[in-house]
């Protein structure tokens, strides 16, 4: 995994960077801090996790990296191409996204295959190309021969392994998730951190992951992103040195405990 401080050495341009972004949110009473000014690099295939207590800004700033929301100030980067000028985000630029909410938002009246495929069709895709495309991550995520099936027939877990299929189908190199197993039973999110793990080693994407929970992100990240309480800035940067494959035995390593504790510990002390 090519790390940070290895991008510099090498003279690479980070996957995402971010150089003073700060959000401020108008409201009636008075003007809401979301974010502070906040830099950060994220390299070429890393799987970096954003963490924080609640109303810290780690949305906040997925969405803006994400071309949701404009920041108010500061700039931002992805493959090397500048995302936001002032409120207006430039296309070439969001072409390299993908995302995934805690909601799947498929579209009920569509099969999974066409729900996957939808982003294809828009972009004009030929039918039979976005179908064989279809067919092709339904494999990918572990839903292969539910194609042709509504969304109301497919489990929650199913229904996100969907959502993932659909963020993936224009191949972008960044994929940005919203807590996407949050609202999942606990053996469901375990399963599907398993299954996320192997899909990104499989594809090789830059992925940033927002969660609240703190055995999540030791579990996938390579570096965990800890946000202090609004505005948000951040607080910490923890590196995870755990090999992979990670089963979910690691969870009951001494390394494993050890890093969540610590995470624990300072969410305690600043939140």
């Amino acid at each position: 995994m090519t790390t940070p401080a290895q991008l510099a050495d090498d003279g690479l341009a980070p996957a995402i960077s971010l150089a003073g972004i700060e959000k401020w949110y108008g409201t009636r009473d008075a003007p809401v801090h979301a974010l502070a000014a906040t830099d950060l690099e994220v390299a070429e295939r890393e799987f970096v996790v954003l963490l924080g207590p609640s109303g810290c800004g780690k949305t906040t700033m997925l969405r803006m990296i994400g071309g949701l929301i404009a920041p108010t100030g500061g700039t931002l980067t992805v493959e090397g191409q500048r995302l936001w000028d002032g409120e207006n985000r430039r296309s070439e630029a969001v072409s390299e996204l993908g995302m995934v909410f805690q909601d799947a938002n498929l579209f009920p009246w569509l099969s999974i295959e066409d729900n996957i495929a939808l982003p294809l069709e828009l972009k004009g895709m030929d039918k039979a190309r976005r179908r064989a495309r279809a067919h092709e991550l339904c494999q990918l995520v572990g839903i292969k021969g539910f194609e042709k099936r509504w969304p109301r027939e497919l489990s929650g877990g199913m229904r996100q392994r969907a959502a993932i299929a659909r963020a993936l189908s224009y191949d972008p190199k960044i994929l940005l998730m919203d807590e996407p197993f949050g609202a999942l039973d606990a053996m469901t999110r375990d399963a599907m951190n398993l299954e996320l793990q192997r899909i990104w080693m499989d594809t090789g994407k830059t992925i940033i992951l927002v969660t609240h929970s703190i055995s999540e992100a030791v579990f996938l990240a390579d570096r965990i992103v800890l946000l202090s309480p609004r505005p948000g800035k951040i607080d910490t940067i923890v590196e995870v040195p755990i090999p992979r494959p990670r089963r979910s035995e690691v969870q009951a390593s001494e390394t494993f405990q050890s890093i969540a504790l610590a995470l624990r510990q300072r969410l305690a002390e600043i939140s």
